[in-house]
């Protein structure tokens, strides 16, 4: 993670709690898929509920795309 997020303390902070959103998200991937999570600079002062929604968010308009053949 990059040290653009915060420091050490924030950064661990957003790193556990992206690993244990990321094992509720994995969930609703199809098998085999591979998820990675970017955080950027406003997750270290993103609450456990909004980094929740972003990830959730994502992961849904990634496979609504998946879903309807559009590629980016």
């Amino acid at each position: 993670m990059s040290r653009a997020v915060g420091g050490a303390v924030q950064r661990n902070l957003v790193k556990r709690r992206l690993r244990h959103l990321s094992r509720e998200v994995v969930a609703e991937l199809p098998a085999g898929s591979l998820l990675v999570v970017r955080a950027l600079p406003p997750a270290a002062e993103s609450s456990y509920a909004e980094l929740r929604e972003d990830l959730t968010r994502g992961v849904q308009r990634v496979l609504h795309r998946a879903q309807s053949g559009v590629r980016r």
